[in-house]
């Protein structure tokens, strides 16, 4: 298992389909103990991005290196020592839960039997249950149990909870931080659910069309951008120096987000307010022709 500092380096990563780039020019680190979340609207290149990393989609250019290892080269051996859910959790539907144990304990070296026997007692899974007769949030909390069996430093998630009723999304996450972090792992998350995982993250990649808009850590987040709520008879003034995003608050009060300190001016017309990170999601990714009609409820 790889002893370097970063799990996940990316330098210049550039991914085409035919004429189509899925990924533009992408850098970044996921250091050990880190909690990312990607973000980016459908067609963003999240799941290209995912699939480089564990090797499925050679880069059209630039270098990335995962666990210390070239994912297309070298994947074999990287699987060995990286755990993956992709969008679709997909378990045969003829098997019992404990077939599936016995299967994993065949394939994967790093796999403890005993440790998912363990994390199953947190579900409402049994053993002896079979895949088709479970809801699609037992399947799902299923094959993270199974995957978090596995003793690797990186978990690569892409939608895990897609289609899940708001519990089912409450329990996963909670199974995956109480059992699976532990400040030396870390896990990257693809999710359109920013509000409900916010608190947990770390840290945040967001993609726009392929490029990488955003790449902060949620700590550093309150010191580069600025939010500031004021009355509507404020607004002409406060778009006069052009935020990235002007909304309005629930009561009807407005409010905007800056990159950055705006003009004294500007700052003295209103309130400092957190920007919460799916409005710095709308602010760094939506079309600047839409901006000044967001609406937050």
């Amino acid at each position: 298992m790889t002893t370097t500092t970063n799990l996940i380096e990316a330098s210049g990563l550039t991914l085409r389909y035919g004429r189509k780039t899925a990924l533009d020019d992408v850098s970044f680190t996921v250091p050990k103990g880190r909690v990312v979340g990607l973000l980016g609207h459908n067609g963003a290149g999240k799941t290209s991005l995912m699939k480089a990393l564990v090797g499925l989609m050679p880069p059209g250019g630039g270098t990335v290196n995962v666990l210390g290892l070239d994912p297309v080269r070298q994947r074999g051996k990287l699987l060995e020592q990286l755990s993956y859910i992709p969008d679709v959790a997909v378990l045969p539907r003829w098997a019992r839960v404990h077939e599936l144990i016995e299967l994993m304990s065949g394939l994967q070296p790093r796999f403890s039997a005993e440790r998912a026997r363990a994390l199953l007692k947190r579900t409402s899974v049994g053993l002896n249950d079979k895949v088709k007769s479970l809801s699609k949030g037992m399947v799902v909390q299923a094959h993270l149990a199974l995957i978090a069996a596995v003793d690797a430093q990186l978990m690569i998630l892409d939608e895990p909870t897609l289609g899940l009723d708001v519990m089912s999304r409450k329990s996963f996450y909670e199974m995956l931080i109480d059992e699976w972090c532990d400040g030396e792992r870390s896990v990257l998350i693809s999710t359109h659910q920013v509000e409900e995982v916010e608190s947990l993250l770390s840290d945040v990649l967001m993609l726009d069309e392929g490029r990488l808009v955003l790449n902060i850590s949620l700590e550093d987040i309150d010191s580069r951008f600025v939010a500031l709520a004021h009355d509507p008879a404020a607004a002409d003034a406060v778009a006069s120096a052009h935020p990235l995003l002007r909304y309005r608050q629930a009561g009807g009060r407005g409010a905007a987000i800056f990159d950055g300190v705006p003009p004294e001016q500007v700052a003295q017309l209103g309130e400092r307010i957190r920007p919460s990170l799916v409005d710095l999601f709308m602010a760094l990714t939506r079309k600047p022709a839409l901006q000044p009609t967001t609406t937050q409820a």
